[in-house]
């Protein structure tokens, strides 16, 4: 186990803003918990709170890997609408004590997953800095989720029908 330094730095931060990861068009994981581990020169990684990940997506494979700093990884393959990212996710079930917040989180490799930083208040109508609610949310929320059906009851009609006949 190597401890990091100044010859190779790791710096964990809680994250100050929403995260979310994304695969094939959908939201896997939305957290306002992520932690941001920046190691040494290689880009910065999200880890995401297990309870924030749509886990029913992600399957446990055996691949492994070892690093000297942060300890042992276990792989996930994502696997959503007959796609799927081959151990595309992994986690540190028993990471070194330098790096102990991230035990049981999962990060998502970028070519594969993509990761990005939201605007709580846009995201978030609940939220203490969101703006008041727009006609545009309410819209939002009454189109089809995929379903089949809207995701909140049907506004009245706004016109009438047709009169007995078709004439009006």
């Amino acid at each position: 186990m190597k401890t990091p330094g100044t010859d190779h730095p790791i710096t964990l931060t809680p994250t100050t803003r929403r995260w979310r990861a994304k695969y094939g068009g959908h939201v896997i994981a939305d957290s306002d918990q992520a932690i941001v581990l920046q190691e040494a020169s290689y880009p910065p990684v999200v880890y995401f709170p297990r309870q924030d990940v749509s886990m029913e997506y992600l399957h446990r494979t055996d691949h492994a890997t070892h690093c000297p700093y942060k300890g042992d990884a276990s792989y996930y393959t994502l696997q959503m609408d007959g796609h799927f990212a081959e151990n595309g996710v992994w986690t540190y079930e028993r990471p070194f004590p330098a790096v102990a917040a991230i035990e049981g989180m999962v990060a998502f490799y970028p070519n594969h997953v993509e990761v990005y930083a939201v605007d709580d208040a846009a995201v978030n109508p609940h939220h203490k800095d969101a703006p008041a609610r727009t006609d545009v949310d309410d819209a939002v929320l009454h189109t089809d989720s995929g379903s089949g059906a809207s995701q909140r009851e049907h506004w009245a009609p706004n016109v009438e029908g047709p009169e007995e006949g078709g004439v009006r």
